[in-house]
């Protein structure tokens, strides 16, 4: 038999989704995988009935439907304040997942050099690598997750054609200051680099810090892919609805690959999150309030515990230094937490390129009964 491809041999698959199987399989509260354990805004849920009775069952435009094009065009104009073309700006995808390789194969050719953040979402090292590009990467350093000026400086200068920016940032919860944002702009325009934003958690910004747009900094929206989806704002993420957002010569090739990749995202699913895209600004306050109290009570449980943690200051992550515990593989410890403790987390090794084994990973993107569920097994790592 010959031997399939080598980039298949140079990552792993998901550890997050393989968290999800392990969760299921021995009854754990799944805190590993981001999604909501409650329902969508009944409205939604209602609109993609509506969809599927007008008989919206056939392919969308390949790019998406217009009207969600116009809608989600609407909306970022409000949220960027600049204006965006649904026709020659956008292109709707199979959720941000999609929009990120969507981006990077746009941009990237085999050989080139994309630069990331780490501690990173496993997806971008995966997309770089499907791409044939080398993943470079610039270490946010725990437990503020800052990074160092001149380790940045240096990422650009070794020379990269696109650098990957997840903001607010999972897994560790990060949101860029406009002073870090600028210091990147800075960089991007000097080595004359690309940019491709992931900015899923947008709305998930807890006070007093604040989201920005990295394409509205001056001279950036020429330069950047800006990645979104309405999985995280909508509590819809098995709807799989993304885009890419970027100057129309960018999105004119972004169209190909998408095309080619994967036609289309389900048509009914298009029409019906119009709906939402139409929510009032309350919606979106909410949103944020909502999981702020959520953060609160799963941050509550883990001061008891007396393990330390980064209180995340946007996205629904906690990244918690483990270490304590005693255990040397931390993806051992993630599967005895999910099978002895009843909480299944993400092993942060996934987020790192060299063995770190000091993390694990939760999300809070669940009901209060659950987190007070989740809160009371996780006591019995107390220490001390």
């Amino acid at each position: 038999m010959p031997r399939t491809s080598r980039r298949t041999a140079a990552f792993t698959e998901s550890v997050i989704r393989e968290m999800t199987r392990i969760a299921n399989e021995c009854g754990a509260i799944n805190l590993a995988q981001g999604f909501p354990d409650g329902d969508p805004p009944a409205a939604l849920v209602q609109a993609a009935k509506d969809a599927m009775d007008a008989g919206r069952h056939q392919y969308a435009v390949t790019w998406g439907a217009p009207e969600l094009r116009t809608a989600l065009a609407a909306k970022l104009t409000r949220d960027t304040g600049r204006p965006v073309d649904a026709q020659r700006e956008l292109v709707v995808t199979c959720g941000a997942t999609e929009a990120m390789i969507v981006a990077m194969m746009t941009v990237c050719d085999p050989g080139d050099r994309v630069g990331l953040f780490s501690p990173f979402y496993e997806n971008y090292n995966a997309d770089a690598i499907l791409t044939g590009a080398t993943p470079v990467h610039v270490p946010l350093h725990p437990p503020d997750y800052r990074f160092d000026p001149a380790e940045l400086r240096a990422a650009f200068a070794g020379g990269l054609k696109a650098f990957v920016l997840c903001n607010p940032s999972n897994p560790c919860g990060r949101v860029f200051t406009p002073a870090e944002l600028g210091q990147i702009a800075a960089l991007a325009e000097e080595f004359d680099t690309f940019v491709i934003t992931d900015e899923v958690y947008e709305h998930i910004v807890f006070p007093p810090h604040r989201h920005t747009y990295f394409a509205t900094l001056p001279g950036m929206a020429a330069r950047t892919l800006s990645c979104s989806s309405l999985s995280k704002t909508f509590a819809i993420t098995g709807w799989r609805l993304g885009h890419v957002l970027a100057a129309p010569e960018l999105i004119a090739q972004a169209r190909k690959v998408h095309d080619f990749l994967t036609v289309g995202a389900a048509a009914p699913l298009q029409h019906a999150v119009v709906t939402a895209l139409n929510f009032p600004p309350a919606y979106y306050a909410g949103l944020a309030a909502g999981y702020a109290a959520q953060r609160e009570i799963l941050c509550g449980y883990l001061d008891r515990t007396g393990l330390a943690y980064t209180k995340p200051e946007g996205a629904y992550f906690v990244m918690v230094d483990v270490s304590p515990l005693g255990w040397a593989d931390d993806v051992a410890l993630a599967k005895w937490m999910a099978r002895e403790i009843g909480v299944a987390p993400v092993p942060g090794s996934s987020f790192f390129p060299a063995p770190e084994h000091r993390f694990v990973r939760l999300n809070f993107a669940k009901q209060s009964a659950t987190l007070h569920t989740a809160g009371e097994r996780l006591l019995r790592l107390r220490r001390g």
